[in-house]
């Protein structure tokens, strides 16, 4: 007979032994949101919600009214308006004063936008010196971009006017300046160098942050290397600006595109049709001839055309844009 006590077989807990239960999964093996998560984002709808109903009742509302009435023929002043489908388009494309327009909308974009880029980046590079008065000079050439534009526009008349200011300063010199708002070749001229000055400080701004970002250890590297300061600046500083030059290159087209209050108040679209771009045409077509189905056809066009240069832009984007891959 054994003297050693046998020890005692643990009890086990009959509880451990059941099996756990799991929830099963809803059907198409989605799990149930939890509350919480569900409650924020009820508190996210409801914050948005405002710019939601902002943006459907001032940008796509109008923007599908503007696509129906394309296809109609519609008399503003006298409320009549009757479905001649694509008639107005038909119309477009044998309309040759919109044609001339056209050409107008191009020159005033491409005399707008490089002139635009060129003297903002020329400026912020001067102000990135660090000189005396540079807080100063800033506010100065900012400054016009907070006026109203049919102010700012309204003091351009009398300056480029026949006996404006302008033509003051040349006969100072012994010399007649021409009338520069009534005659075709300097008309345009005229309505793209006072929107140069209106909106130069923006761009100004907007480089002049990137210029200060740009790290200060690669320009030291390629001077102690003995570059130039014109290669550091093509070679380091644009490139590293360049984002923001695609910024400023997107925003400077669409609004290029969509100038009115200058053409308005400067010229009214002369000498003749010299400046009336396709902005200002929509204008006459709706509340000067009564067509609004023809100007919105013709606002279709500008927002087909505006897209398409926003898309290229952002497309080409990879090619010149240091940061993208």
């Amino acid at each position: 007979m054994s003297l050693t006590k046998k020890a005692p077989t643990p009890a086990v807990s009959r509880r451990a032994t059941v099996p756990l239960k799991v929830r099963p999964a809803r059907r198409g093996g989605r799990q149930r949101t939890p509350r919480w998560r569900r409650r924020d984002m009820l508190a996210g709808y409801v914050l948005i919600a405002p710019q939601m109903v902002g943006f459907a009742a001032f940008v796509l509302g109008p923007l599908i009214a503007v696509v129906y009435y394309s296809f109609t023929k519609y008399n503003n002043l006298t409320g009549d308006i009757s479905f001649i489908g694509g008639d107005n388009y038909r119309k477009l494309l044998d309309d040759p004063l919109a044609i001339e327009v056209a050409k107008n909308t191009a020159v005033f974009s491409l005399g707008l936008v490089p002139l635009n880029i060129c003297l903002a980046l020329l400026l912020a590079v001067l102000l990135d010196q660090g000189l005396r008065g540079t807080i100063v000079f800033r506010a100065i050439f900012f400054s016009p971009t907070v006026v109203s534009v049919i102010a700012w526009t309204i003091v351009w008349s009398f300056l480029l006017s026949k006996d404006g200011g302008l033509n003051l300063l040349i006969r100072m010199v012994g010399a007649d300046g021409p009338n520069w708002l009534r005659e075709p070749d300097t008309a345009m001229f005229s309505v793209i160098l006072v929107q140069v000055l209106k909106g130069v400080g923006v761009n100004m701004v907007l480089f002049l942050a990137a210029l200060q970002g740009v790290p200060t250890e690669l320009r030291e590297a390629a001077k102690v290397d003995g570059a130039p300061p014109w290669t550091i600046f093509r070679r380091i500083t644009l490139p590293m600006i360049s984002p923001t030059m695609l910024l400023a290159a997107i925003v400077t087209v669409i609004g290029s595109l969509q100038v009115f209050g200058q053409v308005m108040v400067l010229t009214g679209g002369g000498p003749g049709n010299a400046t009336t771009v396709l902005a200002y045409y929509v204008y006459l077509q709706a509340f000067k001839f009564f067509d609004l189905g023809y100007a919105s056809a013709l606002a279709v066009l500008l927002f087909l055309a505006v897209l398409a240069l926003t898309v290229v832009q952002w497309w080409l984007r990879k090619k010149w844009v240091f940061h993208e891959q």
